[in-house]
């Protein structure tokens, strides 16, 4: 038995403290679930066996189990369960890939998967103190991103930020800041490009009572020359420095969603499936070296689908940093004309627990729109590893039967 996906939506992607900055994590999911669900109006939603559901946070707003709290925003009946998964950036490919073993097994025909995350409402954190009535200062510590609250046993070379991490990863292969830029300004053209010419009007929808339209972050007139006037970020040009706010990706608010459910669920789904689960990987390796995880992530992922690179059409990677993404498609030997066609992370933005299932959905639609059988999507998380899934395009399993 296999697992495919049904439907997808997304919202737009704000920036930290945009647009999205007034609304609730849960009821950004909410706003997911409600609008893949209106893509199939067939469906009567008692029959969805579960939501599962990513999310890198849980410490504020989420209410810990933000996959059950948004069911019930939505409005979904009280007997459809709901959990929510924790992969950091990989927490929505994470649920996907749950929820279609969970099909696979038989255990449910209907899942709803998808991540949300609010980085600018995540919250600040105070640890408990070791002893009633502290007489000294207590520092507060953001959980918008990145290590907090590290355990003392923790590896210094391990904790190191994710952007001198990603420095680490353009010395040991060479990857130059030009070639950074030029990738970076090659995502904000793509995507204002998709944009432009209605590929993403049905795969996103306006939460409610803003305003936002289109992704927030997209730069149209972002250019290689434009972006080397940047700063490094995490090292200083005299230090070798490379990654710059231009060629990371940013802070962002948004969430995703994507019906799954088996082959013989089209029936009561009323739609036809748009692509199969053929595949899927995980990689892990030293917590610095996560930029790089998704290289051997997308290898298993394809030896499980019985398949070769030579048969990919298109590739969703998630643009954590320009650095790491050169060197996942380095690794890989491709074409790069076939990753990220409708731009990536760099420019529509990276909401962590969303980030999955919107390279899930985008890669479905990039297979339907070109007529390629295969397309592989992959992310890179934090503390060193890599989640890969294959997608067999269903439109071209049909015209080659």
């Amino acid at each position: 038995m296999s697992a495919f996906i049904y439907a997808a939506t997304r919202t737009p992607f704000g920036r930290f403290n945009g647009a999205l900055a007034g609304v609730r994590p849960d009821d950004l999911a909410a706003a997911a679930i409600t609008s893949t669900l209106a893509k199939v109006p067939g469906l009567d939603h008692a029959a969805i066996g579960d939501v599962v559901w990513g999310n890198a946070n849980g410490a504020g707003e989420e209410n810990r189990n933000v996959g059950r709290m948004a069911a019930l925003l939505a409005g979904l009946p009280v007997s459809v369960p709901g959990t929510t998964v924790n992969r950091l950036c990989g927490s929505s490919l994470d649920a996907a890939m749950t929820a279609s073993r969970t099909i696979e097994s038989g255990d449910a025909e209907v899942v709803l998967t998808g991540g949300v995350e609010s980085m600018t409402r995540a919250p600040w954190v105070l640890p408990k103190s070791a002893k009633p009535f502290p007489a000294g200062d207590v520092t507060a510590v953001s959980t918008t991103l990145g290590w907090r609250l590290v355990n003392p046993r923790m590896p210094k070379e391990w904790t190191v930020s994710l952007g001198e991490a990603n420095e680490q990863l353009q010395e040991r292969f060479n990857i130059s800041r030009e070639r950074q830029d030029e990738f970076a300004a090659r995502s904000h053209q793509l995507a204002h490009a998709a944009w432009e010419s209605g590929f993403y009007d049905d795969l996103v929808v306006p939460v409610e009572g803003v305003g936002l339209t289109r992704d927030e972050g997209i730069r149209a007139g972002s250019t290689p020359e434009v972006l080397a006037g940047l700063k490094p970020v995490f090292r200083t040009a005299e230090q070798g420095g490379t990654i710059t706010a231009g060629n990371a990706s940013p802070l962002n608010d948004g969430a995703s969603a994507v019906l799954l459910g088996s082959e013989k669920a089209a029936a009561s789904i009323g739609a036809d499936p748009i692509a199969r689960i053929a595949g899927r990987g995980v990689m892990a390796l030293e917590p610095q070296a996560f930029g790089y995880a998704p290289v051997e992530a997308a290898n298993r992922a394809l030896a499980r689908a019985g398949i070769g690179w030579d048969q990919v059409g298109a590739v969703e990677l998630n643009e954590a940093f320009a650095v790491q993404s050169l060197a996942c498609l380095d690794a890989w030997k491709i074409d790069p004309a076939i990753v990220n066609q409708k731009g990536g992370a760099i420019a529509i933005g990276h909401p962590l627990g969303a980030s999955g299932g919107r390279v899930l959905a985008t890669l479905a639609k990039v297979l339907r729109e070109t007529k390629q059988r295969y397309g592989v999507a992959a992310i890179c998380i934090g503390v060193g590893q890599g989640l890969a899934v294959v997608l067999e395009n269903c439109d071209a399993t049909e015209s080659a039967q």
